[in-house]
């Protein structure tokens, strides 16, 4: 396995950790409550409207992550402590998940909650965004597949995309439960807009 391959095992486990203790924060309900288990199970329903939208943001971040190592045939120092970084962040997905499905149905307790989950997305934005400009910044680190040239010019459309996490700051004081919503947009957008690391054109075979 080569430099760049151990480097996405190590994130692959953390990603899947990660992911994984998103279910160990929903609770299961007690059948004695009023209103029986069907009762008690629906409410519960901030607690898997969180859980589906950070499984969906770690999972659209993993896959985004994946697409991005597959092309990165050597790693260097700071490439290493950035992908760090961004695990660090991506591992902490799971305690403001808890926190704001905890609080989203409280006045005040939910504004902070929903601020705060989105502080942690913010993070995971700009800690994936400075990986991609770390690698862009020479292009030494891709292997001959990579056109350079193109992937430094996407810098300012990723960076662009990112805009939408600072929103959902703001957002969250006016409504918790529109913040998590839109969290789950983004995440979404970003499924069905992946980033493309951009390759040369081969060479056609039948050109002399």
């Amino acid at each position: 396995m080569n430099e760049s391959g151990r480097v996405e095992a190590f994130s692959d486990g953390v990603f899947a950790i990660a992911i994984t203790l998103l279910i160990l924060e929903i609770k299961v309900p007690k059948a004695g409550e009023p209103g029986g288990l069907w009762h008690a199970l629906g409410a519960q329903w901030p607690s898997y409207a969180a859980y589906v939208v950070s499984f969906l943001v770690i999972g659209i971040m993993w896959v985004n992550h994946h697409q991005v190592f597959s092309y990165v045939a050597r790693v260097d120092r700071p490439l290493m402590f950035l992908n760090l970084l961004l695990l660090m962040v991506v591992a902490a997905v799971p305690w403001p998940t808890a926190m704001l499905a905890e609080y989203l149905r409280e006045d005040g307790a939910s504004h902070v909650a929903a601020a705060v989950y989105s502080l942690i997305m913010v993070a995971m934005a700009l800690t994936f965004q400075a990986l991609w400009w770390h690698l862009t910044r020479t292009g030494h680190l891709f292997d001959a597949r990579v056109d350079t040239t193109a992937a430094r010019a996407t810098r300012a459309r990723f960076a662009l995309g990112s805009l939408g996490y600072p929103l959902t700051v703001a957002l969250a004081f006016v409504s918790a439960p529109l913040t998590l919503a839109a969290h789950g947009l983004l995440a979404l957008y970003y499924g069905f807009n992946q980033i493309a690391v951009p390759t040369r054109q081969a060479p056609d075979p039948a050109t002399p």
